[in-house]
């Protein structure tokens, strides 16, 4: 019988923990003639004055400030993407831990789950990267202009994320099959060998989760905004997140140095938990 591959999750958030700011503040949001600052209080405005999720509130606003043009168009989103700036490392990370989990007997596979918008994720240079991308859509009208929101992720619902990686089911639409029993042995990663990063307070549930089942979850924050190690802290010391470190993802950085060492915890345990098994099965049949 063939032995069953280590498969190890990074789970991103993607605004402030991979780039450097939200993501429409490149290029959206100038698009429409807007300060960003104008953009996020008149969003939260809405979200106040209608009792509205604020996620949905953003992507509201979205299509209203892009009315009568393209700005928001699936083919513009995507375009826009190619804007966005990233923490130092970022562009050469993934091939850099997956070399290192390939050389350590580990698959690593890397996931984006992030309340940002998915078209404009998928339009920059790090996207070919992710094995599956999960953030917030439209549905498009026919020119591509968005009508109505396909998916909306807020901190709460970044939480079925993990179930799908766990169980490998990435359809939105298919509750049925994400809820049904599937036994631990079939899951392709097992919550153990995951590791989620993020920056902040939407974090939370998906840090918290992936700890009480055994993964890890890593805090980062930008040394480069005043007060945003400290504003954030609450991380470590609510018990949070296992590491809280700079988004510095260069070679040789501490974050890197930590995930390395992740990797070559979950490799060792898996060998450990085969042993046993192995012991385990020849004991049976004495």
């Amino acid at each position: 019988m063939r032995e069953k591959k280590t498969v190890a999750a990074f789970m991103y958030d993607f605004d402030n923990t991979l780039s450097t700011k939200d993501m429409q503040e490149y290029a959206f949001i100038p698009s429409i003639n807007m300060d960003a600052k104008d953009f996020w209080a008149e969003s939260n405005m809405y979200a106040k004055k209608y009792n509205m999720d604020s996620i949905l509130a953003a992507m509201y606003l979205m299509t209203v400030k892009s009315r009568g043009t393209a700005n928001a168009s699936r083919s513009n989103l995507i375009e826009q993407g190619k804007t966005v700036e990233f923490h130092k490392g970022v562009d050469s990370w993934f091939d850099r831990i997956n070399e290192f989990g390939r050389a350590n007997g580990v698959e690593v596979e890397h996931y984006i789950i992030s309340s940002g918008i998915k078209p404009i994720i998928e339009g920059t240079s790090i996207a070919r990267h992710f094995k599956q991308i999960f953030a917030c859509d439209f549905v498009y009208d026919e020119s591509g202009k968005p009508e109505w929101p396909a998916i909306a992720v807020n901190y709460t619902s970044k939480l079925q994320f993990l179930y799908r990686i766990n169980k490998g089911i990435w359809d939105i639409w298919d509750n049925k099959r994400l809820n049904a029993h599937m036994d631990e042995e079939d899951r392709p990663v097992p919550f153990s060998n995951m590791i989620y990063v993020g920056d902040g307070l939407t974090d939370v549930p998906c840090m918290k989760l992936t700890r009480q089942n055994g993964g890890y979850s890593i805090g980062v924050y930008d040394p480069t905004k005043e007060g945003n190690r400290i504003g954030n802290s609450y991380l470590m010391t609510d018990d949070r997140v296992n590491f809280y470190v700079k988004a510095d993802y260069s070679e040789g950085s501490e974050l890197e140095e930590i995930a390395k060492m992740i990797l070559l915890k979950i490799r060792t345990e898996s060998i450990l938990e085969r042993i046993t098994e192995r012991h385990a099965k020849s004991v049976s049949n004495i």
